[in-house]
């Protein structure tokens, strides 16, 4: 079977192209709307632990939110949840609005909180309907097209954000973050996602976690599935700490443009995470992909080895974008590989428990390496080498876990490639 090329993709699937073009918008105005948070905490408070909560305050939120998402992505309308997740999500934003520098910070991890939440129901809702808008031969295309897009805004978008930030002031680019998702929604709302999921059941608390619980046992009952949906949350062991560190590092490359320094630095992980897709699908076969899952882990840990031992000047961005190319290649793949083997009617559930075990595994490293930075423990150079060789282990043992697994497997059950 071979895959169709991108500019195909988008010009014979109408369905898929709305999908793609809401991502566009509104991945934009997230990361707009990142760096000026980063900009609102680093003006209401001069501390690492504070920023370092605004990275849990964005995930703890989803790993809580994300089984109950998850169920709702497999027994509901995928569009309409989108939808609803997006008009809801231009509210929340509004409100950063109304939080001035000398306001209680408090509010900033309230809303940054709300926000999230309700992201916790769109990302499972987009990843799971990939495969309903998509045939077999578009499903890897498309995947790393979402993952080049996902790259390509956080650059710009990050890149921008970080201007418009130092120019117009965090208010502005709130409001842009708004109406990013009203465009969003505006595309969803033309776009058909044909799903086979089972239907609600009678409601109540035992009705949801029996849902919820049919998710987990899905995932143990299919060792193939639940090892791929490991893969994102290893990677973040370290490099998600090396990830908020960006905004300690930053001021170091410009002191005199604080804003534009960790736009840039994000900017250069988007442009990695772009490259990584292209490269591991020309060069990779699909049959290698779980125990290639590790390399990345391990090339990512190693690249940051370096990173830790060079001067912290501009140049230093072309490692992060190698890097984020192995982190990016590991996103793709794992997607792919899960979006093949899961049914349709468990597909939400698999995702939102994927991102619960990413968003705790990050938010545990987060906290750790922000916890480390405020008392002092260690020097931001000596705990990028600590979080790098920590990853560099993850991921040797990762590869080694899939190389012997995978020659067991079970097979992907029916019907596991969606509905096109």
């Amino acid at each position: 079977m071979k895959d169709v090329g991108y500019l195909a993709l988008l010009r014979r699937n109408p369905n898929y192209r709305r999908l793609w073009a809401a991502d566009v918008a509104s991945l934009f105005g997230d990361w707009c709307n990142t760096i000026a948070i980063y900009a609102l905490i680093a003006a209401m408070t001069d501390s690492p632990l504070a920023l370092g909560l605004v990275f849990i305050a964005k995930l703890l939120p989803n790993a809580i939110a994300s089984p109950f998402a998850g169920l709702l992505v497999d027994r509901f309308d995928r569009r309409r949840l989108m939808i609803g997740a997006d008009l809801l999500r231009a509210v929340i934003v509004c409100g950063f609005l109304f939080i001035g520098a000398d306001d209680w910070v408090g509010w900033v991890y309230l809303l940054a909180m709300a926000q999230v939440t309700v992201s916790a129901v769109f990302q499972p809702a987009r990843s799971a309907a990939t495969p309903n808008v998509c045939t077999p031969d578009e499903l890897a295309t498309a995947n790393a097209l979402g993952a080049i897009t996902w790259s390509t805004i956080l650059t710009v978008g990050a890149g921008i954000g970080g201007v418009l930030t130092d120019l117009l002031g965090a208010r502005n680019v709130f409001l842009i973050d708004a109406a990013t998702y009203l465009v969003s929604a505006a595309f969803l709302s033309r776009t058909l996602i044909p799903q086979q999921t089972d239907a609600p059941g009678p409601g109540g608390v035992r009705e949801v976690l029996r849902g919820i619980g049919a998710g987990v046992r899905y995932m143990r009952g299919h060792p193939s599935v639940g090892r791929i949906a490991t893969a994102k949350a290893l990677w973040t062991v370290g490099i998600g700490a090396i990830y908020y560190m960006f905004v300690i590092i930053a001021p170091t490359l410009a002191p005199e443009a604080p804003s534009t320094a960790i736009g840039v630095l994000y900017a250069a992980a988007g442009l990695g995470t772009g490259i990584g897709p292209i490269v591991v699908r020309a060069l990779v076969p699909e049959r290698l992909w779980p125990q290639a899952l590790g390399i990345a882990m391990v090339v990512g840990g190693l690249v940051y080895v370096a990173f830790s031992q060079l001067p912290w000047v501009l140049a230093v961005v072309v490692l992060v974008v190698l890097a984020h190319s192995a982190g990016g290649a590991n996103w793709v793949m794992s997607a792919v590989l899960l979006q093949r083997r899961t049914e349709d009617r468990y597909r939400g559930r698999v995702f939102a428990n994927e991102m619960l075990m990413l968003a705790l595994v990050n938010a545990t490293t987060i906290a750790a390496a922000s916890l480390v930075l405020e008392v002092g423990q260690l020097a931001p150079r000596d705990a990028v080498l600590t979080f790098a060789l920590l990853q560099t282990g993850v991921g040797i043992g990762y590869f080694l876990w899939a190389l012997a697994s995978e020659r067991r497997r079970d097979g992907p059950p029916a019907g596991a490639q969606g509905t096109p």
